[in-house]
């Protein structure tokens, strides 16, 4: 911050674009890898990412085909425009994969995360955690006297800050499948 109070970039308010034309921008990326479903494929994906210093924000992994034995990978990611696209290359020379599409940049894509929560309160906060759950569409999947555990299907965005809400409400766990995606349209 400067001694203007002025904060780098550009506002609706200026004229100016006071971003450093040099900066590196970080972008977060979906892949969707489809691999050949047979032992190993995981560990060389994984290994392309660690073995380079990438780091994945969210990792699915599920079969899709049964009958061509195949399995569809979904990996969150980070990275400059540069690391993106060598990220998407290097995994397109990976002998087991057949297909590598970034649904950040081949247009709108759907995407969805299933998160477990466990919220322990008594009384008023039993009572606020529950009303929560509905505003959010949680279900409650487990009870007791003394806690709740609610089943949420949403954007990691929608269950970021319902965990936000249930933190002072006696938020104790939380477990998360990780991004599932597809793209929209044919």
């Amino acid at each position: 911050m400067s001694a203007l109070n002025i904060t780098k970039g550009s506002s609706s308010h200026s004229a100016y674009d006071l971003r450093d034309p040099y900066a590196e921008v970080i972008e977060s990326h979906t892949l969707a890898v489809l691999v050949d479903n047979e032992s190993g494929v995981l560990a060389r994906v994984i290994g392309l990412f660690s073995g380079r210093g990438y780091n994945i924000d969210s990792l699915t992994v599920a079969e899709v085909d049964h009958t061509g034995h195949r399995s569809r990978i979904t990996i969150v990611t980070r990275g400059t425009p540069q690391v993106i696209e060598q990220i998407k290359a290097q995994l397109g020379r990976l002998v087991p994969v057949h297909a590598v599409n970034d649904l950040t940049v081949e247009g709108p894509a759907v995407q969805r995360e299933l998160a477990l929560l466990k919220v322990a309160g008594k009384g008023d906060a039993r009572i606020e955690a529950l009303r929560l759950a509905e505003i959010f569409r949680a279900n409650v999947v487990d009870s007791t006297l003394e806690s709740f555990v609610f089943e949420m299907t949403g954007t990691p965005e929608k269950i970021d800050a319902f965990a936000e809400l249930m933190r002072p409400l006696g938020l104790r766990e939380v477990a998360r499948t990780g991004v599932a995606a597809l793209s929209r349209g044919a």
